[in-house]
């Protein structure tokens, strides 16, 4: 199956789109300081420093909603989770509680609709309807923002855990570049600036 690649500013559009609604907001640093820890306790297999074993599950299953796993890797083989959690334990306990009432209004949701009182064990049909209710809520948009940036952040930093986000937009990752560099710096030099 022959997969569409997606324009560099294509996908720049999209990840500024994804921090929209969002009560967490990271800058770069922020973002590689937060992969960086992250790929740590990933690789060490370390315990979770701010998430409870059930947020886990949850915020884990919805990740793998919003980046699902098909014909390529989603955001469970990209290792998202270790990245929320590091990202929500860096002074960001407000944030965190929004994330707990998000996630609790999101239980009580399941429970009244599917008679079951969690998330991830509900089947995807069931879990699209729910996400569907509440996409344009801050804690649907932290989510997605989190996964987003988890999904897509250099390996070595933490997320996307052995480049599946790079395999997935068809980023070719090489140690060094010869000119033209990409597109625009292409059409520079047929130009002959």
């Amino acid at each position: 199956m022959k997969r569409k690649q997606m324009s560099r500013r294509a996908f720049l559009n999209a990840g500024g789109e994804a921090a929209k609604g969002s009560c967490i907001i990271l800058t770069l640093p922020m973002i590689l300081t937060a992969c960086e820890q992250a790929n740590e306790a990933r690789v060490n297999n370390d315990a979770f420093n701010k998430l409870s074993a059930e947020e886990v599950l949850e915020y884990s299953a919805i990740a793998a909603r919003i980046i699902p796993s098909d014909e390529t890797p989603g955001a469970t083989e990209a290792g998202v989770s270790y990245f929320i959690d590091t990202v929500l334990g860096d002074n960001m306990e407000e944030q965190h509680q929004i994330l707990r009432e998000g996630l609790s209004n999101l239980q009580n949701e399941s429970t009244a609709q599917h008679n079951i009182a969690y998330f991830h064990l509900l089947n995807e049909v069931q879990q699209d309807q729910l996400l569907m209710e509440i996409e344009s809520s801050e804690f649907f948009s932290t989510i997605r923002f989190l996964t987003v940036a988890g999904m897509f952040s250099l390996p070595e930093y933490g997320g996307n855990k052995d480049k599946v986000g790079f395999e997935l937009i068809g980023f070719v990752d090489q140690h060094a570049w010869q000119p033209p560099f990409g597109f625009y710096d292409a059409d520079y030099a047929e130009k002959g600036e």
